[in-house]
C-alpha cells in the first residue's frame, strides 16, 4: 500500500511494509544559530530539561545534540530527533503545545522577549533513513564526550538523478558496508526529504579524536575496495557539492 504525504507543502509517497521489517526511520535535523554565551546557555537549559523529555513523551526516540568546535565562528547547535515513523514527526509539535509539563518547563525560553531571544535563527531538514541503515546507531567510542569528534556530511548533487545515484552507490554499492568494516561508528545515513540544499543525502560518523579521525579516513582513502567502488563507471560525478561539519556532542546528548 502506497500512503501519500505532505510536508512543508510535498508530497511524498511511502510504501508500507510488512510489520516483520524493521522500519527505516525519519529523521529532524534542526539547526540552532547563536551568537552569545547566554544564548547557548538557554539553548541547554531548553533541550536538556524541556525540549528532549517533551518530545521522549510524544514519541520521538534517540535524540543527539551537537555543538559546532569552538573555532567556527558561525556557532550552531545541531539537535537530531528520531522518529520510528513519519506520523510521529509530523505530530510532535502538537503534542508539545498540549503538554503542559513542557509548556511549564520551557516557559522562559517559549515566551523570550524579542530583544533577548536564545537564538538568531533555526533551519529544519527532514530525512529518511537508508534502507541499509535503517535506524541510528549509538557510538562504541572510549575518549570522553568532550574529546569526541562527530563529522557531518551533506552531499549534494547537479540532478535528482544523479543524487539517486550516489544514494544507490551507499546501499547497492557497499558504501555503508565499507564505512561498518572500517569502524567508522557512523550515526546515520539519510536521504533529505526537505531541507534548502537540494537534491541531498547527510549522515555522521564519529570518532574518538581529530587525530582518530584523520586516521580513518587515511585507512578509506587507501582501501581497495573504495578504491574499485570509486572507479567504477556508473558512480562517476554523482556528486557535486559536500559540506563537512566538524562537532562535539553535549554532555547530555543520547548519541
Amino acid at each position: 500500500m502506497i500512503r501519500i504525504t505532505v510536508i512543508a507543502g510535498l508530497l511524498f509517497f511511502t510504501a508500507t511494509v510488512k510489520a516483520t521489517s524493521p522500519p527505516q526511520c525519519y529523521y529532524l535535523l534542526k539547526v540552532y544559530h547563536y551568537k552569545t554565551k547566554a544564548q547557548e546557555e538557554k539553548l541547554d537549559n531548553y533541550f536538556k530539561n524541556a525540549y528532549m523529555p517533551a518530545l521522549g513523551r510524544a514519541g520521538s526516540w534517540e535524540i543527539g545534540v551537537f555543538k559546532t568546535l569552538e573555532q567556527d565562528t558561525d556557532k550552531r547547535i545541531y539537535v537530531l530527533i528520531t522518529f520510528k515513523k513519519l506520523s510521529l514527526l509530523e505530530n510532535a509539535d502538537k503534542k508539545l503545545i498540549k503538554d503542559q509539563q513542557y509548556l511549564a518547563d520551557a516557559k522562559d525560553f517559549i515566551d523570550a522577549a524579542y530583544n533577548d531571544a536564545p537564538y538568531t535563527r533555526f533551519e529544519t531538514i527532514v530525512m529518511h533513513a537508508f534502507w541499509t541503515w535503517k535506524i541510528p546507531d549509538i557510538p562504541k567510542l572510549t575518549a570522553p564526550k568532550t574529546d569526541r569528534i562527530y563529522e557531518l556530511r551533506s552531499y549534494e548533487s547537479a540532478t535528482e538523478k544523479l543524487h539517486e545515484n550516489k544514494v544507490k552507490m551507499f546501499n547497492d554499492g557497499g558504501e555503508t558496508v565499507l564505512f561498518s568494516r572500517l569502524k567508522f561508528n557512523a550515526v546515520f545515513y539519510a536521504d533529505v526529504l526537505v531541507g534548502s540544499h537540494m537534491p541531498n543525502l547527510m549522515y555522521m560518523t564519529s570518532f574518538n579524536s581529530m587525530a582518530d579521525r584523520d586516521a580513518h579516513w587515511k585507512t578509506f582513502g587507501d582501501d581497495p575496495v573504495w578504491k574499485k567502488l570509486v572507479a567504477e563507471p556508473e558512480y562517476q560525478h554523482n556528486v557535486s557539492k559536500a559540506d563537512i561539519i566538524f562537532l562535539h556532542p553535549t554532555e547530555y546528548s543520547n548519541l
